[in-house]
């Protein structure tokens, strides 16, 4: 399978898994906003409403900032998009379809909710990382996948080539 079709069909299931999970929170376990299930000693399932962006800065309350936030989320995907179909490897469609798929995520919840549904809460002793879901984790691991292609492969590529030199 080409690296385009490809993209699109892992950005179709981020989107769909970060999805069926909030549903699955909002409406069949029928979480409230601040509600917490703790799953282990380090690990809750915690409804938390993200109004900002990533960490949740640049909080936005009005309807011109939700709105704001959901246009920038749309260009945003449709420029990933235009990288996308430029895209000469799977690595590459890999790491565009979790990013776009988890920023159409997000921007549905915005769109539907006015805000996004950040559910997962890693903790140990006085240690709290922030609130985050599955569309935050398909973004980060995403971008990481494109730093490693654009700093380590290609160095590791060279590496390699030099050592084949007679």
């Amino acid at each position: 399978m080409k690296p385009f079709p490809f993209g699109l069909i892992i950005a179709a299931a981020t989107t769909f898994i970060d999805q069926a999970q909030k549903l699955y929170c909002l409406k069949v376990l029928g979480m409230v906003e601040g509600q917490r299930i703790a799953i282990t000693s380090f690990f809750d399932i915690w409804l938390v409403w993200n109004h900002g962006i990533s960490y949740g800065l640049f909080q936005q309350n009005t309807e011109l900032g939700r709105w704001g936030l959901v246009a920038f989320k749309i260009i945003a995907s449709i420029a990933l998009l235009v990288w996308l179909w430029q895209a000469v490897n799977k690595l590459t469609a890999i790491a565009l379809g979790l990013i776009i798929g988890g920023a159409i995520g997000n921007a549905i919840d915005r769109a539907s909710y006015g805000a996004v549904a950040d559910f997962f809460h890693l903790h140990y002793g006085g240690i709290s990382w922030y609130v985050f879901n599955i569309a935050d984790c398909a973004i980060v691991v995403g971008v990481m996948v494109l730093l490693y292609e654009a700093w380590i492969a290609p160095n590791s590529a060279k590496s390699s080539s030099a050592t084949d030199l007679p």
